[in-house]
């Protein structure tokens, strides 16, 4: 048996399937102890563990740890002069004209940054030599202190060559064994120092949290009789096993959303969907991410907290528009949805655990497209009461009513949505026409009618069970690992050997990374190239797959960076301009094979409230007439005309007027805009 079990904000979700039955659970979170949501998931469904061939988990520990500043103490090494790093940053300010900016706050305290006498130059010479004598002085200062609980090592221009980095490590293990010690080029391999030690710092300071949790569930796994493999999501849409977690946890920081991203991929291509937007509203959170020819779109480098990640993640935007998102009025009087959220305790009020302010969840009660006769999850029953209640007391001296407030708290909680996908699509060149949008998460298919509307879009696809994609995600991802480089080299008769020898040696490297961690080789490769016109500041990246690689010659590497130039900058390089190659990326992937299926009627404790049902909801400020559907019995290749509910006991589906939804034969539900 295959289990996947992600953490969300509100709400821990499972799936786990043998090949001959699928089992799905949703149970709440539990905030303080995410690894007892886990377990109380597994309880939950009745599994025998002994009998579970791998667990395969997402969690958010290591983004709430930096979010909270919950991480460990940890000291810095750095090259001596270059002790600032992480506090002077960069001259840009992303909010340009706030009065009041700050520079983000380093995880890292200025006084426990240990200056290392050594100099490496940006081509890899060495200018100054280690000094190991002078560097265990220097060491002894702050580590002798034991109270560390890792060290951080970031030299300057180790990207060219890690030798200085490499020995100042072994140092380190050989006077204080025990002590962690995270490396920037085991991190990350390309240039642009603050990026790079901003990567570092923030890996070595949720690698405490991430090692005691993973060694909690583990534990807690094998006192239950679990002997298989126990792996864990990456943020760039592949699973490692636990033990390369624990070595480069910043890896960890966007797991779950990666997972969704990977189940949304997998269920809309079954139907031959490969061009999406997916749409994952959770409790606290909706993300967007634009697929091409059904592969995500990835970020070199993108920000926690507004500190920079240099590892290639799966470019996931984010905004607070979750089911618990709360709703108010701010001081100028304008309607807010988020970005503060219930949370899972005491989540919204309508859940009746005690909450009482308004949230997005709340909206959709009194609006009526979340019936109180459904349940979201094992043990919670809707409360429209409280959820009413809480409404009133949110537009108390606002002039409007509770359902005015409800419809315009989606209203606004669509149009942050809108903006977020909009960014992702309009502002890259790319016409969401041309894609169709998945929706998932427990809110995503309420709200993905409206918001394709808003985009233009003809067509959503709502995957079965789409309440747990996530934790579907987790079981049918594959084993991956990023190699990245930085190595430049002029786009000359010599280039594209050159390409290829640097390749081979990163494929080199992947392969022994899978080898560290009992896994074989990699069984799929493919390269990226960050390119330039020589004086520029940024790269454009451009893909190759294996043929093209071993097929390179100038010609094409100039034609391919043309074409990468043009859809960037919209118009193409001409005469000749020189251009240079600045860094490599190459994916190692290892497919595990596993094909779960995800079939209505698979087992959820939670489970809709009725087969057919007429009723109403309110829609754009008028009753409307609806039927209220149990999706497992929703009939194959038979389109429905709106006003619909679609209930499956993991998510709610709206289909609204003018719109149809109709049961595909890879179980996906296809609404259509008349």
């Amino acid at each position: 048996m295959h289990i996947g079990v992600e953490v969300g904000g509100t709400f821990t979700d499972l799936v786990a399937a043998d090949g001959e039955r699928t089992i799905v659970r949703k149970v709440p979170s539990v905030r303080e102890a995410p690894d007892r949501g886990v377990i109380d998931a597994i309880e939950a469904a009745g599994i025998d563990l002994s009998a579970v061939g791998e667990i395969i988990h997402g969690s958010t520990v290591a983004t709430n740890a930096v979010l909270e500043r919950k991480g460990g103490r940890i000291a810095f090494a750095v090259t001596a002069g270059f002790e600032d790093i992480l506090y002077l940053q960069r001259q840009d300010r992303t909010r340009l004209y706030d009065l009041f900016y700050v520079k983000p706050e380093p995880v890292i305290r200025r006084g426990d940054v240990i200056p290392i006498a050594e100099r490496i130059d940006a081509r890899g010479g060495v200018e100054t030599a280690l000094d190991e004598a002078a560097a265990e002085t220097a060491l002894a200062t702050r580590l002798g202190s034991g109270e560390f609980d890792g060290l951080a090592v970031c030299l300057l221009n180790a990207y060219a060559n890690p030798a200085h980095e490499r020995a100042l490590r072994a140092l380190v293990e050989r006077l204080y064994p025990g002590l962690p010690v995270t490396i920037s080029t085991d991190v990350s391999g390309e240039y642009r120092e603050y990026e790079r030690a901003s990567t570092t710092a923030l890996s070595a300071y949720v690698q405490p949290v991430i090692s005691a949790y993973l060694t909690r569930l583990a534990g807690a796994l094998a006192e239950r009789g679990f002997r298989g493999r126990f792996e864990m999501m990456q943020s760039n849409g592949g699973r490692a096993p636990a033990e390369g977690i624990r070595r480069s946890a910043i890896n960890a920081l966007l797991s779950g959303p990666a997972a969704g991203v990977t189940g949304a991929i997998r269920q809309a291509g079954r139907s031959g969907w490969r061009n999406l937007m997916t749409l994952d509203i959770g409790g606290t959170s909706a993300d967007v991410c634009l697929v091409t020819d059904g592969r995500a779109d990835l970020a070199p480098e993108t920000r926690i907290d507004n500190l920079p990640i240099q590892t290639p993640m799966i470019d996931i935007s984010t905004v607070g528009a979750g089911g618990g998102s709360l709703i108010r009025f701010d001081d100028g009087g304008l309607l807010r949805v988020g970005p503060e959220s219930a949370g899972a305790d005491p989540g919204p009020a309508c859940y009746g655990r005690g909450g009482t302010r308004a949230t997005l969840t709340d909206a959709h009660v009194a609006r009526g497209t979340v019936r109180a006769a459904a349940r979201l999850s094992d043990g919670i029953t809707l409360d429209a009461a409280a959820a009413l209640a809480a409404l009133e007391a949110a537009a108390a001296g606002s002039g409007m009513d509770v359902q005015a407030l409800a419809e315009g708290a989606i209203r606004v909680a669509n149009a942050n949505i809108v903006g977020a996908l909009r960014v992702l699509s309009t502002q890259r060149g790319k016409d969401p026409r041309d894609y169709v949008l998945v929706a998932y998460g427990g809110g995503g298919p309420l709200h993905a009618a409206e918001l394709a509307e808003d985009l233009g879009m003809s067509t959503v696809i709502v995957p079965p069970y789409a309440g747990v994609i996530s934790a579907y995600g987790l079981t049918v991802s594959d084993n991956l690992h990023f190699e990245t480089r930085t190595h430049r080299i002029d786009m000359d008769e010599a280039a594209p050997d050159a390409v290829r020898a640097v390749f081979a040696e990163m494929a080199e490297a992947a392969d022994r990374h899978f080898g560290a961690l009992g896994l074989p080789p990699a069984a799929l490769r493919s390269y990226t190239l960050d390119m330039r016109l020589r004086g520029q500041a940024f790269e454009i990246p451009a893909d190759l797959d294996e043929p093209a690689l071993a097929a390179l010659d100038l010609a094409d590497l100039k034609a391919r960076f043309a074409a990468a130039h043009e859809a960037a900058y919209s118009f193409a390089v001409r005469g000749g301009k020189p251009a240079e190659i600045v860094s490599f990326r190459l994916a190692a992937r290892l497919p595990t094979g596993a094909d779960v299926l995800l079939r209505p009627g698979a087992g959820t404790a939670g489970g809709a409230a009725g087969g057919d049902e007429a009723g109403g909801i309110v829609f754009r400020g008028a009753r409307v007439a609806c039927r209220f559907l149990d999706r497992a019995l929703l009939p194959a290749g038979q389109a429905l005309p709106g006003c619909l509910v679609i209930e499956d006991g993991t998510s709610t589906t709206l289909v609204p007027p003018g719109w149809t939804a109709e049961r595909d034969p890879a179980d996906n539900l296809v609404l259509r805009r008349v």
